[in-house]
C-alpha cells in the first residue's frame, strides 16, 4: 500500500484498489483536487492489487470460463484486496466499495453528492483485462458504476472522474458553494451558457440581459437557456425535468 494520507478528523478518504497505483494521484494531484489533497481535506491511499497473489508469479487474473478473448481476474485475489482495504461485507463495513464498469449503473449527480457527503469516504476498485469474476462482486456487495456509454482499457481513468466529481463537492474545495448549486444536472437541467469580456468579439455580442445588471431578469434569463439547451442536447434529461416540474413546453 502506498498513501498520501496525512488527514485529520474531517478528511475524506478515498482508497483505489489498481495495478497500477503510480498511476495515482495523476490529474488528482492538480488544480483544486491537488490543493484539497494538500490540506488534508481529502485523502488518498492506493492498493496494489498484485501484493494479494498467491503464486510465485504473481498473477492477478485467468482465463474465462466458456472460452473467448482477454482475461478475467481472479475472485480470491480480488476478495483479499477488498477484505483487507473495506473490511468484510456485511453491516461493520464503513465504507461502500464501488467498481467502475460499463456495466454498472450510469453515475449521476445525485450519487455523487451522496458519495461525498458520507464521512467514511469510498474505496474503488479498478478492473483490467475483460473485467472481475462476477462471483467476488456478488460476494463483496459491490456498487458496479458506469462513468458512460463507452469503453476504456482500464478502470484507473474512470476512478478519476469519480473521485474528481466527488472532491470538488468537499466543504472548502470550491471557493464559491453558489457555484456547484448552478451547474449542470443540479436542477435537473444543463448549464446555461457564460460569457465574460471583451463585451463584443469577432462580430459575436454578449446577450443584451447580461450587461443590464438586472438580476431578476437575469435568472430569468439563465432558467429559459438552461431548459433550452437540456431540451436540444439531452431529451432524456428533458422529459425527466419535464415531469418532475410539470413543464408543459416543448
Amino acid at each position: 500500500m502506498t498513501g498520501l494520507d496525512d488527514r485529520g478528523d474531517n478528511c475524506w478518504p478515498v482508497r483505489v484498489l489498481t495495478l497500477f497505483p503510480e498511476m495515482f494521484p495523476g490529474l488528482l494531484g492538480q488544480s483544486l483536487a491537488g490543493r484539497a489533497l494538500e490540506k488534508g481535506i481529502w485523502s488518498l491511499e492506493t492498493v496494489d492489487i498484485r501484493g494479494f497473489a498467491r503464486d510465485k508469479h504473481r498473477s492477478v487474473d485467468d482465463t474465462p470460463f466458456g472460452g473467448g478473448p482477454g482475461m478475467v481476474m481472479r475472485p480470491d485475489v480480488i476478495d483479499a484486496a477488498v477484505t483487507e482495504t473495506a473490511g468484510p461485507p456485511g453491516a461493520g463495513r464503513q465504507t461502500p466499495v464501488i467498481y467502475l464498469t460499463p456495466r454498472g449503473s450510469l453515475l449521476t449527480q445525485a450519487r455523487v453528492r451522496a458519495l461525498a457527503a458520507a464521512p467514511s469516504g469510498i474505496t474503488v476498485l479498478c478492473g483490467r483485462y475483460e473485467g472481475v469474476d462476477e462471483r467476488v462482486l456478488e460476494a463483496q456487495a459491490v456498487e458496479q458504476i458506469c462513468i458512460g456509454d463507452y469503453v476504456l482499457s482500464g478502470g484507473e481513468p474512470a476512478a478519476m472522474v469519480l473521485i474528481d466529481a466527488c472532491v470538488r463537492l468537499l466543504p472548502g474545495v470550491v471557493g464559491n458553494d453558489e457555484t456547484t448549486g448552478e451547474e449542470s444536472f443540479e436542477r435537473g437541467l444543463l448549464e446555461y451558457p457564460h460569457y465574460t469580456r471583451p463585451a463584443a468579439w469577432q462580430d459575436r455580442v454578449v446577450p443584451e440581459v447580461l450587461l443590464s445588471g438586472h438580476h431578476e431578469k437575469v435568472r430569468t434569463w439563465r432558467l429559459a437557456e438552461a431548459e433550452r439547451v437540456t431540451r436540444e442536447r439531452r431529451p432524456d434529461l428533458w422529459a425527466q425535468y419535464r415531469r418532475a416540474t410539470g413543464h408543459r413546453q416543448e
